[in-house]
This record gives C-alpha cells, sequence and structure tokens, in this order.
C-alpha cells in the first residue's frame, strides 16, 4: 500500500510542499502511475507532458514521466513550457498528427509561493480534471492498483508552431510599447518573444527565471506585482503595463499611468471586443466580479453568466453554454471566440492589445468609459485548513455558517461558490474559501466608498468571531 498526502489532492489539481511528506520524486513518481492508470482506463494512451521553472518541477517532471510510461502510456514531452502551451499542444498534436492526447501533465503550482509544487491534470483537450477524478487516483495509489505496460517518448519543442498561431490571430493596427512583467517565472521565456512578433515594442521586466522569485510572487492579482508593473510603465513612457503568472495562464493590465485595471474591468473591452464580431454570445464570469461587467454584457447585447470561482469551472461552464469568452477575477481569461477556450494570458495579452490598437484614444480613457463601482481588492485572509483529522473542513464550515446567518438576516444570497450577499442599494459581499490554500478569498463593492467602508465593517464583525480565521487582511 503506497503512501501519498491526501490534502494535496484539491478541488482542480494538486499542490503541496516541496518536501519528503509531500511532493518529491517518490509522490510524483506515484502520481504519474495513478493518472497513468486513470488514462488507459479510459482508453487514452497518449499524454503530453511539461513543466514550469520552480525548482523541483524538472525533477517531478522526471518521475511522472517514469510512472506514465510504466502504465504503457506514450509520452509527449514537451519540456519547459507555460500551462496553456501544454493545452495549446494537446489540440496541435491531435489536429496535425491525428494523435489522442486527450491526456496531459503540468508541473506547476500556478501562483503559488516559493516551497509549493504542484501537477495539473487532463483527460481532454484542455480540460483538467476535477474533484471526483482527483480522488479516483488518489484510491488508485493508496491500493497500489497500476496499470502495466511498455511506454515511449517523444520530445518536441512547440514554441514556434505555438507562437505563429498566436500571431496569425490577432492584428495590431498601430505601434504600441507595453511593458511585459514575468516575475521571473516561466512566461519570461516566451511572451516577450510573441508580443514582439506581432509587431509590439516590448519593455522586459524579470523576464530573467528564477525560481527563487526574489522579488514577489508573480502573480497579478495582488497589488505588488501590478503597482511593480505600474511605475515600469511610468519610468518608459509605455501604451501598457502586462503582467503575468507564474505559469502562464493568469493577466493584470495596467494603463499608460501605471494604474491598475482589474480583470474584471478589462474584461469589459473584451466582451465588447468579442460582441462586435459576435452579437447576442454568451459570456462567463466569477461571483468575485464588479456588476459593471454584467451591466455592460448585457448593454452591449450579450447575455452575462455568474459562475463559480475556478480555473476548471470556468472552462467548463464556458464550452457548457457554448460561450464565446469567460473570465475570473484572478486573471484567467478564456477565448472560446477565435481560439481553443482555455486561458492563455500572452494570448489575451495580445487581444486586448489589439483593441486598444485600433481606439483612438489612450487605454486610460478608454477604460474610462466603461461604468464603475468602488471595489475593494481582494482579500486573502488565512483560515484553518483542517477540522481535527478531516482537511479543507474547517473554512468550508465558516462559509456555510456565514451563508446561514446572512441569509436568516433576509439578504439575498448567491452561494454558487461561497456566499455572495448581494444589498438592494446593488452593493454586496462575497466570502468565498480557497480551492487550494488555507484561506478565505474576500471581496466587497458598493456605489459609494461610505457604503463600502459599511459592508466591510458588517462582513468584518462576523469573520472575527471565529478563532481559526486570521485578524490580518491581506490583498490576495
Amino acid at each position: 500500500m503506497s503512501q501519498i498526502e491526501h490534502t494535496m489532492f484539491r478541488e482542480y489539481d494538486l499542490r503541496g510542499r516541496e518536501n519528503e511528506q509531500e511532493l518529491n520524486a517518490d509522490s510524483a513518481l506515484l502520481i504519474g502511475k495513478g493518472y497513468g492508470t486513470f488514462l488507459r482506463r479510459k482508453g487514452i494512451e497518449y499524454s503530453v507532458l511539461g513543466h514550469d521553472n520552480r525548482r523541483t518541477s524538472e525533477v517531478m517532471h522526471t518521475a511522472i514521466k517514469e510512472g506514465l510510461i510504466s502504465c504503457g502510456i506514450h509520452v509527449i514531452d514537451i519540456g519547459l513550457v507555460t500551462t496553456p502551451m501544454m493545452y495549446w499542444s494537446q489540440i496541435f498534436f491531435h489536429q496535425k498528427e491525428n494523435l489522442d492526447t486527450r491526456g496531459g501533465v503540468m508541473v506547476t503550482a500556478s501562483h503559488n509561493p516559493v516551497g509549493w509544487n504542484g501537477v495539473k491534470l487532463a483527460d481532454n483537450y484542455s480540460s483538467t480534471l476535477l474533484t471526483d477524478d482527483l480522488q479516483y487516483i488518489y484510491q488508485l495509489i493508496l491500493k497500489d492498483d497500476f496499470e502495466r505496460g511498455v511506454g515511449s517518448v517523444t520530445t518536441r519543442n512547440i514554441f514556434e508552431a505555438y507562437g505563429t498561431d498566436l500571431i496569425n490571430r490577432v492584428q495590431i493596427a498601430r505601434p504600441l510599447k507595453v511593458v511585459v512583467n514575468t516575475g521571473n517565472g516561466t512566461a519570461g521565456a516566451f511572451a516577450p518573444t510573441v508580443l514582439r512578433r506581432a509587431g509590439i515594442t516590448v519593455v522586459e521586466h524579470l523576464t530573467d527565471l528564477d525560481p527563487t522569485y526574489p522579488h514577489y510572487t508573480p502573480t497579478p492579482a495582488e497589488v505588488e506585482m501590478m503597482e511593480d508593473t505600474g511605475h515600469i510603465v511610468v519610468i518608459n513612457g509605455a501604451d501598457a503595463g502586462v503582467a503575468i503568472d507564474a505559469d502562464g495562464d493568469r493577466l493584470g493590465i495596467t494603463d499608460e499611468k501605471g494604474q491598475i485595471i482589474w480583470p474584471d474591468r478589462f474584461m469589459i473591452l473584451l466582451s465588447r471586443q468579442v460582441l462586435e464580431r459576435q452579437p447576442g454570445a454568451k459570456i462567463v464570469f466569477d461571483v468575485k466580479c464588479s456588476n459593471a461587467l454584467p451591466e455592460d454584457i448585457l448593454e452591449h447585447g450579450g447575455k452575462p453568466i455568474m459562475w463559480k470561482t475556478g480555473h476548471s469551472y470556468i472552462k467548463a461552464k464556458l464550452h457548457e453554454e457554448q460561450g464565446a469568452l469567460a473570465g475570473e477575477m484572478s486573471g484567467h481569461i478564456f477565448f472560446a471566440s477565435g481560439f481553443y477556450g482555455f486561458d492563455d494570458a500572452t494570448f489575451v495579452a495580445l487581444k486586448l492589445l489589439e483593441y486598444v490598437s485600433k481606439q483612438n484614444q489612450p487605454l486610460s480613457q478608454i477604460i474610462a468609459g466603461t461604468p464603475y463601482y468602488v471595489a475593494t481588492p481582494t482579500y486573502s485572509v488565512e483560515c484553518r485548513d483542517t477540522d481535527g483529522q478531516k482537511a479543507d473542513i474547517y473554512k468550508y464550515k465558516v462559509v456555510e455558517e456565514l451563508t446561514r446567518y446572512f441569509r436568516s438576516q433576509g439578504y439575498k444570497i448567491i452561494d454558487i461558490n461561497g456566499v455572495r450577499v448581494s444589498f438592494e442599494d446593488g452593493s454586496w459581499g462575497l466570502v468565498r474559501a480557497s480551492s487550494n490554500l488555507p484561506t478565505l478569498v474576500i471581496r466587497f463593492e458598493a456605489k459609494s466608498q461610505e457604503r463600502l467602508d459599511e459592508v466591510f465593517k458588517m462582513f468584518r464583525e462576523q469573520l472575527d468571531k471565529y478563532p481559526g480565521v486570521s485578524k490580518e487582511w491581506r490583498t490576495a
């Protein structure tokens, strides 16, 4: 009977610490065997395999490859790539070489800080596994219930074909100068080159690969990376700033004044772009997004659909609804219109810059013409991850109790993902449990700062009653 830490198997991927108890070569080998068995029993014999630039990613990549081969899986090893490049390659090898590459593995901890690593697993083209399948793989590992076979390895470099595909899907109408900040993450090896080839003048910032992330964790959902990006934009007189997270699937944007444009605001521009080409299209967004987004989608003839946070959930909802665009506040944006429906920060940056290049105004003026509410950034608040021996129980318990409380007060509740409490004046507050960290994710919005402060205080008073919830709220 094999042993592997159960808490690593989360809602839609695997995340764990880089140590002897959680993620290492031994546990990665077991993950490879478990996933290889999962694929074989679904009749899938091919899997793409890539990794990011984290300290342990190459070691885990090698071990997972060994596990897959031992199950009879034919591995297409694409080496160091971003997560969207892995998704793209699944589709590429299927369309161009007629291979059943529904299997896909990406060794990455995405936006998690130094000391973490993880694995994203697919069972369809660019579609990642969710909870039930991940738990099934966990049970296979516990029981040593593995398929046996003789697989193979083919090494491929897909960057040239990938970059060409992205560039052919956009047209930059006028010269633009753009700062590209990848925070020393994997995207630094690829994104600047693609944007340059599209005709954009690129100012590189922190694009050298360094798994220690010496400046900050590369995640555009956090103010630190975005403020730094904006600062470099102003210094260089650039037209915009592009910030990309550690594995290349989240995007952040600043205008030419260095001001942050959060994803639910720049999604308004992307929605307008899509609706010009595809009137009446469905656009999916997560529960953390501003009311301004669905209002603008409706105004421009689209159909807004609110859904639960999580890249896998948003992606699945997009395909279920046959929508044209989807996105969430964290910066995962999915184009199904004119692309493949997965989240690729480099492609989304190109599409946004394409939109800007066709306007006669700077980005700050373009965004000023969109609806606006006063909102907080997204807060990340530490919350005990376990209740006794059961993982991930306490943080969900807190959310459930908050839901009951606000419902008992007669407020309108949206509980598709955590609890979003809506008030009659249009203000709202959201609390949800993070799927991959022991934290609560919190955000508020209102039509005035005074009302925003009132909503903040109301939620703060309730959350302070829980001993397992930190009193320190930091921006996520």
